[in-house]
């Protein structure tokens, strides 16, 4: 089966040129067919090449071709088969499956619905192609093919000027942030004459850490990470990329995209083993962006924006995990994320749906009486997130605490507060949607519905993947064998990573669980009587972000605006243009005075002729001279 790897990123390649081709003549339904089955196509093959390598626990690099031959530099088209890319096989194609059945229902109405699937299509062959690749060419051909794709997803309806300047914002950003991964790159390239991950990281065996090198190529990769995974100081494209159709939303906080920067540096950890600090520099991002986006995230009303800012929190505590050298953890915290993320933006899709468009939470209430199972699947969704024990976010968040404990207490301090503020806004936000009165209008109310099955079952499966898929990584306290751990260990392995105690790692549990259960009783008190009075004070900073997007726009965005318009017009316009325009103005002026000569009159002709002989024989005369 792993022979057969190159299937998997070709089915969702065939799909795309299929639905890309026609999507002027292959009908909606027939479109959503196409693109759904290739990525089931594409999930059926990962799913054996999964336990393929779980049984045999090896790791194989199957070579396509040689994509560059120069010299002595030769960069394979190959892919890397191994327990950290098979995962991530898993992830993208079964949630990017469930996401495409969803999207059926979702997008029926939709007239660009066949070219919607194109572009899906497209998304997941790019990011099974980052996964996929032996060497980082190859990851970096995936890396910028997701960015193309995001950037057609946000725009979707780029008839909407919002949106448009949205997705431009989403590419803008992630350029950034691939400028320092390209550099990465080029420094590997130069200093190590390979880019193949086997080669690169064999001369790293044996290496000492503190070398320099280590440290800028790190830190450039790390640069990269934040623009795709969303991170300060590039991590405000993500709020703003809710204006794609929300599968989009669900597909790229999930199962794609986001997860790249923390695969990548999981993929790198044999290199960040030898730069502390880079690591500490990740471990500190991570933590400030977590705790940003949370206070953020609890003064938003837009549905589709309370998840967005918690999936930028929820990657500041996968970078803190990465930061602290557990890298297992963070990948554990990625395919538990990707459950109850998922499940969470399709449900808000279902409510929006539901509202007919309406995204704004302070319009909402009660909708549980009207959509039964999009409201309990959202609360086990809520719950995983929150971190409550028993569900898969408590296990992954858990590992990612205790690893901060470790490392360093007040890590764990202040990414235990992070947790308060998650359990607090999403439970904020399910109370204000789900219970109490409904405050939107008679007509939304006459409305309300339950989605139809295309939209429910794959909600039923997300929800029961958020409650399961944390049993794979049970904490020692009640288990000493971590399967998730003993399947990546061949691949991936955490650094320094000190053990705790079992009285204090029970510890450590029960203080986070009762603090998680205290912040849900706060929200619903909140919102029990919610009053939606205008914001004031540091309410209002919280509400407008904290006025980052106004900061980048006085220091970034103007000042480049006016080099641009300064250029335009005194180089553009007066220097260029000048320039050109000046040679067109002096040839005519030209043309106009030779034209004058041109009377028709032959007397005048011969005159000028018998001129011209005159001075040519006068010339002669002097020359012979």
């Amino acid at each position: 089966m792993t022979n057969l790897v190159y299937l998997v990123p070709l089915f969702p390649l065939i799909g795309f040129l299929i639905n890309g081709i026609g999507w002027r003549r292959i009908p909606k339904t027939a479109g959503g067919v196409i693109g759904s089955l290739a990525i089931l196509a594409s999930f059926a093959v990962s799913l054996g090449i999964f336990f393929e390598v779980k049984n045999a626990g090896t790791a194989t690099t199957v070579h396509l071709f040689d994509f560059i031959r120069s010299g002595k530099l030769i960069i394979p088209f190959a892919f890397q088969v191994d327990a950290l890319s098979s995962l991530f096989l898993l992830i993208i194609t079964g949630i990017g499956f469930l996401i495409h059945v969803y999207s059926t229902s979702y997008m029926h109405e939709d007239e660009g619905m066949v070219k919607y699937f194109a572009y899906l299509n497209l998304f997941v062959f790019s990011m099974l192609l980052l996964v996929l690749g032996a060497n980082y060419l190859i990851m970096f051909i995936g890396w910028e093919g997701v960015g193309l794709c995001s950037y057609l997803l946000i725009g979707f309806w780029f008839k909407n000027r919002d949106y448009t300047n949205a997705a431009k914002k989403a590419f803008v950003m992630n350029r950034i942030g691939d400028l320092g991964f390209l550099v990465g790159m080029l420094m590997v390239l130069f200093h190590f004459g390979t880019l193949t991950y086997a080669d690169f990281f064999g001369q790293l065996q044996g290496a000492s850490s503190g070398d320099s090198i280590y440290t800028w190529i790190a830190i450039c990769f790390f640069i990269g990470a934040t623009g795709k995974s969303a991170q300060i100081p590039l991590y405000t494209w993500l709020p703003d990329a809710m204006a794609g159709p929300t599968p989009v939303s669900a597909l790229i906080h999930a199962a794609t995209m986001v997860t790249a920067g923390i695969y990548m540096i999981a993929r790198s950890s044999a290199l960040y083993n030898l730069a502390p600090f880079a690591l500490n520099l990740v471990a500190y991002i991570g933590l400030a962006t977590a705790l940003l986006a949370a206070t953020i995230a609890m003064r938003q009303y837009d549905i589709k924006k309370v998840l967005a800012y918690s999936t930028v929190s929820q990657l500041g505590f996968m970078f803190l995990a990465l930061g602290v050298g557990a890298y297992t953890t963070a990948v554990f915290h990625v395919m538990t994320h990707a459950f109850f993320k998922a499940l969470l933006f399709l449900g808000s899709g279902s409510v929006i749906h539901a509202m007919g468009g309406e995204q704004d939470i302070r319009k909402m209430g009660g909708l549980g009486k009207h959509m039964r199972i999009t409201q309990i699947t959202f609360l086990i969704g809520c719950l995983a997130i929150a971190g409550i024990p028993g569900f898969s976010g408590f296990f992954s968040k858990d590992e990612i605490l205790a690893s901060a404990f470790a490392h360093n207490p007040v890590l764990f301090y202040l990414a235990l507060a992070g947790a308060m503020m998650t359990a607090f806004y999403m439970f904020r936000l399910y109370f204000l949607t789900f219970t109490g009165p409904f405050r939107g209008t008679h007509d939304q109310e006459h409305h309300l519905h339950e989605s139809p099955a295309a939209i429910t079952i794959p909600l039923i499966v997300l929800a029961i993947l958020s409650v399961v898929g944390g049993y794979v990584g049970l904490p020692p306290v009640i288990s000493e064998h971590h399967t998730f751990n003993t399947y990546l260990a061949p691949v991936v392995s955490n650094f320094n990573v000190h053990h705790l105690e079992h009285a204090t790692e029970w510890m450590l549990m029960g203080v986070s669980t009762t603090l998680v259960i205290v912040m849900i009783i706060v929200a619903y008190s909140v919102t029990k009587r919610p009053n939606f009075i205008p914001n004031t004070g540091f309410a209002a900073v919280l509400e407008n972000k904290w006025y980052v997007d106004e900061l980048y726009d006085i220091i970034i965005v103007r000042p480049l605006n006016g080099v641009s318009n300064a250029f335009n017009r005194f180089v553009e316009k007066a220097g260029i243009d000048g320039m050109v325009n000046g040679v067109g103005k002096t040839v005519r002026w030209g043309s106009d005075r030779m034209r004058m000569l041109q009377t028709g009159q032959v007397g005048f002709y011969i005159f000028v002729m018998v001129i011209g002989i005159t001075v040519l024989f006068a010339l002669s005369f002097f020359w012979n001279l």
